[in-house]
């Protein structure tokens, strides 16, 4: 293995890999690095968002919570789950750019959960901009007694912050 890869928990390994594949990489170690090197910085960006934002990482809210959420997959994907209002939520993603196989960006206004969200389970939709997700890695939420219009506010302003330092990210990864 490799300087990065390692550093990456062993459950994610292997979706790296699968990500490299499918990303129109060469399929090589060197590639996996990349992807890796990509993804841990993505992580650290997802976690100092959290912070800075004031939110709160958990590991389940059930579909029927309230409460809005940012989710960072397997893949480094973003998943920004609006609060529950009038049993839709406003759910947007984000892929890491990198990959073939996903769409770069898809919303849905009146997106409807299939199940609970969980870390290390995927995000799945009855009505949605995906279908499903990869697995999720870090989940977080709102701190504190926000109303509906403030959640979104907070969620989508870190989206979209954590999107263009995404998108940053594989602007280096490919000049290399």
């Amino acid at each position: 293995m490799g300087e990065y890869l390692d550093q990456i928990p062993e459950k994610i390994q292997g979706h790296i890999r699968q990500i490299t594949k499918s990303s129109g990489l060469p399929d090589s170690e060197e590639s996996v690095e990349m992807i890796a090197r990509g993804w841990l910085e993505k992580k650290i960006l997802f976690e100092e968002q959290v912070d800075e934002m004031d939110m709160e990482e958990v590991d389940f809210i059930s579909r029927d919570d309230e409460q809005a959420s940012l989710a960072m997959t397997y893949s480094g994907s973003l998943l920004n789950i609006g609060p529950l209002v009038e049993d839709n939520r406003k759910v947007q993603y984000a892929s890491i750019g990198l990959r073939q196989d996903v769409p770069g960006m898809a919303e849905n206004e009146n997106s409807i959960l299939s199940s609970d969200i969980q870390t290390d389970q995927k995000v799945e939709f009855h009505v949605g901009p995906i279908q499903s997700s990869s697995p999720i890695f870090k989940l977080a939420v709102c701190k504190g007694d926000l109303d509906a219009e403030e959640q979104e506010e907070k969620i989508t302003k870190a989206t979209l912050i954590l999107t263009e330092e995404f998108v940053e990210v594989n602007k280096t990864l490919e000049s290399e």
